[in-house]
């Protein structure tokens, strides 16, 4: 300033030059331009005051904010200590006695943005000011938002004024208030007072404390954690699921793939048995045209009986006829032949394919089923951890996520229970054809006749023929048949040892079979056992085949009786 007026005292504090006979000091800077503000917007005070005030705030915005003044101390603010108490939320503060003045007719005063200016230090949100019809009403709410630093905020907000005795216990206390500004945090009492201050915070703000914030808060990062775990495990079983379609695509392009290298072996024999055929055409043919020429010459040079040469020849047009013919009937079988295997490969692959859907449908179901069991169990996770435990929606909600959760589980119990019937239903029906097969075996022991076709093959029993015939080039006479049925003898008794093995570089007809057989078997103690047998054919008998048999034995016996 100019002359003797001074500001700033000793250092620490500052004092209005134009109020000296009051004892107006102030502790810091931003109290000093707060009350010059309120003096230079005050509508009762004089214009010189007004002026002086406002030179005031002039000078300490423009010239003592660029000297190296030490920052204003932070209040410190203290511990909460009833987390149970109720604020206004989001957090709002309350600012009153805000110089106001008269101006055609109606109340006007400073605007929310200048007061955010003033407020810069408290980091509001918005400074919204109160007007009725008469104008302004000197009243102001600060926002400071929803987050824990705008609370931060807000209670330095209100520390700050109540350091400087411009608290709402000092608003409420003071009969002569001044034209300095007042503010303290929005509470419970604020939230439900009549007026214009109550109305504006019910309308736009809830009652809440701490404790109920940070219950919210955990209630919020259950439900993401419920919501995470949940979307966890519907993407592992999408994993698996798709793991699952990918091993039943490779096998069925692996089946495919057989299937094309079957066809492509097949068809290539095919087409070389058919150029085979071809070529044996061809020269037969260029063998009739050199036939045809030789008698030709032979016709021109001794005068042979054309007769004899002209019969030769059109035998040999006929022949060579015939055998364009055939060529031709061998070039429609080559493209017969090349499309059936087309069409069997086309049918082959489309069985194979409708079998990998129908496998892929029933895999496709039980997965859907477990996903959708999996998706009900997450929501009834997410349910639970939800606020609102005590409303009937949810309660109802919850029920009903139960019902549907339990349903689905009783479906695939169900359907696992359907594959193991049929598991067991097939093991059954195997039981009770091998006991049939054995109870045929038994009764055809019986009836079976000397040449009948149908009969008991004791599998793993040595032939004593093939003894018989290996034993006639070593050995001649009468000790043919003794060797043969000691050889034959010695083979069974080694047979029953496992760790005989008698193949070593030639195999001797009989025996590897009889090996085989009691191989494939797995008879017990490598004792041969009765198989119901098709000679004829030399083959295994079907069951219907056997049924069959010992019918027409049945009728056979039946009529020779009458």
């Amino acid at each position: 300033m100019s002359g003797d007026l001074k500001v700033k005292k000793n250092g620490e504090s500052y004092s209005c030059p134009f109020c000296s006979s009051k004892k107006k000091n102030t502790s810091s800077l931003a109290s000093l331009v707060q009350h010059s503000s309120g003096v230079g917007a005050a509508p009762n005070r004089p214009a010189k005051d007004k002026a002086t005030h406002r030179a005031l705030v002039k000078h300490l915005k423009n010239d003592l904010a660029k000297s190296p003044e030490p920052q204003p101390q932070v209040i410190p603010v203290e511990p909460l200590q009833n987390k149970d108490e109720k604020f206004v939320w989001p957090w709002m503060g309350i600012l009153v006695n805000v110089p106001t003045e008269l101006k055609d007719g109606r109340q006007v005063g400073e605007s929310g943005n200048r007061l955010k200016g003033q407020l810069s230090q408290f980091c509001p949100l918005k400074v919204i000011p109160l007007w009725t019809f008469r104008g302004h009403t000197g009243n102001a709410i600060v926002e400071f938002g929803k987050d824990w630093n705008g609370f931060r905020n807000a209670r330095t907000f209100e520390g700050h004024f109540a350091a400087g005795g411009y608290g709402k216990k000092d608003w409420m206390g003071k009969k002569n208030q001044g034209s300095d500004l007042y503010g303290w945090l929005a509470r419970a009492e604020d939230y439900n007072s009549p007026g214009l201050i109550g109305d504006h915070l019910r309308k736009n703000g809830d009652l809440k404390s701490v404790n109920d914030l940070a219950r919210e808060g955990a209630r919020k990062t259950d439900k993401l954690v419920a919501n995470l775990a949940n979307q966890i495990e519907t993407t592992a079983s999408l994993e698996k699921m798709m793991g699952q379609r990918e091993q039943l695509l490779q096998s069925y392009n692996e089946e495919i793939r057989k299937m094309q290298q079957l066809a492509r072996r097949h068809s290539q024999k095919i087409i070389d048995e058919n150029q085979k055929l071809r070529a044996e055409l061809e020269t037969k043919m260029n063998e009739l045209d050199v036939r045809s020429k030789q008698l030709d010459e032979l016709a021109a040079k001794s005068g042979y009986d054309r007769r004899n040469i002209e019969q030769e020849k059109q035998k040999n047009a006929i022949r060579s006829s015939h055998l364009k013919m055939a060529t031709l009937e061998q070039q429609k079988a080559d493209e017969n032949v090349l499309k059936l295997v087309e069409e069997q490969k086309q049918r082959e692959k489309h069985a194979a394919l409708k079998k990998i859907l129908m496998l892929e449908q029933q895999l496709d179901a039980k997965q859907k089923l477990e996903l959708e069991i999996q998706q009900l169990k997450g929501k009834l996770k997410v349910m639970e951890h939800m606020p609102g435990d005590e409303d009937s929606a949810s309660k109802n909600r919850i029920n009903e996520l139960s019902e549907a959760l339990q349903e689905k589980i009783d479906e695939l119990d169900g359907m696992e229970s359907l594959n193991q019937t049929l598991v067991i239903k097939e093991s059954k029906s195997n039981i009770e054809l091998q006991e049939a097969r054995n109870e045929l075996e038994n009764g055809l022991l019986d009836i079976s006749g000397g040449r009948a076709h149908i009969g008991i093959k004791r599998m793993g029993e040595l032939d004593l023929k093939a003894f018989s015939k290996a034993c006639q080039k070593k050995c001649s006479g009468e000790d043919v048949e003794v060797t043969a049925a000691f050889l034959c003898s010695k083979w069974e008794t080694e047979i029953k040892n496992p760790d005989w093995h008698p193949f070593r570089i030639v195999i001797a007809d009989g025996k590897e079979m009889a090996l085989y057989e009691i191989n494939e078997y797995k008879c017990k103690g490598s004792y041969p056992v009765g198989e119901l047998w098709n000679f004829k054919e030399d083959r295994k008998v079907t069951l219907k085949e056997a049924v069959q048999f010992v019918l027409k034995q049945w009728r056979a016996n039946r009529r020779k009786q009458r």
